[in-house]
């Protein structure tokens, strides 16, 4: 990939939120919004191999798809008189008034999340116009079929324009019923960039988790008391910090057992447990701690430990358990069963990941915790078709080299 390329790349992933965020304020139209930015960094693909990378990609970015953005209106609406397209060319208005939230693309999110819409079509969307994923990507963060995602986010735009819901700062009193759904956008957003699931992409992608991050902070600053957003950023932060050790020079995923932890961001580590000490304390008074919280406890254990072997993993198994209580997902169930295989022992622990098969047979981590477990069992002839059926499964690169080197060192 030439510098230019790579420069498209970087800026697409830094600043497509950012532009689409600005047309969304600027027009009130998501459509228009996204194919304007689309068309923006279709031009910039098409010029800055000659004419270079702009010095500033953002602005130049943005001020092509404002341009876009009037042509279509004006393809569109040819009988509107001079006066409406002057003030569309030069946007003299004054600017909207930033209400509870001054971060444009934390305002997009908010929007995004309506609670007019499903909460299905709210995460497809967001996903899509602030997080910049892609329909496939989405598709795979959902365990869902990419035609089935797509449906979602055209509906969700067209009930958007139907309904005639505006695009406005939330108010204050608006933040406390979407914050639920903004937290589980972020979280996969935060997801695909900490193990992205595509096969043409970069295995971590440190611009997504980094704005994931970012933009938690900002919800943590509007919401002091929220313990669900001081549960989320303290996970955040205990994933994050293990960043550093995840992937090996030569591109392969590290397993956690396999990580270097003196590479791990202390200084992450000591924030993120500092938030889980507090939601303790919290929960000491009474509070009961909600899924993000416990998912954050459970990551400290991790992060606590020297080594694995010093995990303390009965601990680990009761925060499953009680977090199996509040979510009986399936995925939740399949990560428990690796704590049960520590402390009952593999054959335990496959039994209760054969009982999720219905439920998670197109789920590459699901097979490939299957391999692990029948590999440790010393059945390798069924291990390796496990393997095999995760490598098929799986979309990174990075893991794909994981699992193809350890279906290899199989006897």
């Amino acid at each position: 990939m030439s510098d230019v390329e790579e420069a498209i790349t970087r800026v697409h992933h830094e600043e497509w939120a950012r532009v689409v965020a600005a047309l969304t304020r600027r027009f009130g139209d998501l459509d228009i919004a996204e194919e304007a930015a689309a068309e923006a960094f279709a031009t910039a693909v098409e010029r800055w191999p000659t004419d270079g990378v702009p010095p500033n990609p953002g602005a130049w970015l943005t001020t092509t798809a404002n341009r876009k953005a009037i042509d279509q209106i004006r393809r569109e609406n040819k009988r509107d008189d001079k006066h409406k397209e002057a003030r569309m060319v030069y946007d003299d208005s004054p600017p909207e008034p930033p209400g509870a939230i001054d971060d444009d693309r934390l305002r997009l999110i908010f929007t995004c999340c309506h609670p007019a819409l499903a909460m299905e079509a709210r995460l497809a969307l967001t996903l899509r116009m602030v997080g910049g994923l892609t329909v496939p990507a989405i598709a795979r963060a959902f365990l869902v079929s990419e035609s089935a995602t797509g449906q979602r986010i055209t509906r969700a735009k067209a009930k958007i324009k139907a309904a005639h819901i505006p695009y406005r700062v939330p108010s204050a009193e608006d933040l406390p019923a979407r914050v639920s759904g903004v937290l589980t956008v972020l979280y996969l957003v935060f997801n695909e960039g900490y193990l992205a699931t595509g096969p043409d992409t970069d295995p971590v992608r440190h611009d997504l988790t980094a704005e994931a991050i970012r933009l938690t902070r900002l919800i943590r600053a509007l919401l002091p008391d929220d313990g669900e957003v001081a549960g989320l950023l303290a996970l955040m932060l205990l994933i994050e910090a293990r960043r550093p050790a995840r992937v090996s020079p030569g591109g392969e995923l590290v397993p956690l057992a396999e990580q270097d932890r003196g590479a791990w961001d202390a200084t992450l580590i000591a924030e993120g447990h500092r938030l889980v000490r507090e939601r303790l304390a919290a929960a000491a008074a009474g509070m009961a701690p909600g899924r993000y919280q416990i998912l954050a406890a459970i990551n400290a254990v991790h992060t606590s430990a020297r080594e694995m072997r010093d995990t303390d993993w009965s601990q680990v198994l009761a925060l499953y358990d009680q977090l199996v209580r509040l979510d009986p997902s399936p995925v939740i169930a399949l990560n428990r069963a690796i704590a049960v295989a520590e402390l009952d022992g593999p054959e335990v622990a496959l039994a209760a990941v054969d009982r999720l098969e219905h439920r998670l047979a197109d789920y590459h981590a699901y097979h490939a915790t299957r391999a692990d477990l029948l590999r440790r069992l010393g059945r390798s002839q069924e291990s390796r078709a496990a393997y095999d059926k995760a490598i098929e499964l799986a979309g990174n690169t990075a893991e794909t080299a994981n699992l193809t080197r350890r279906r290899d060192q199989l006897r």
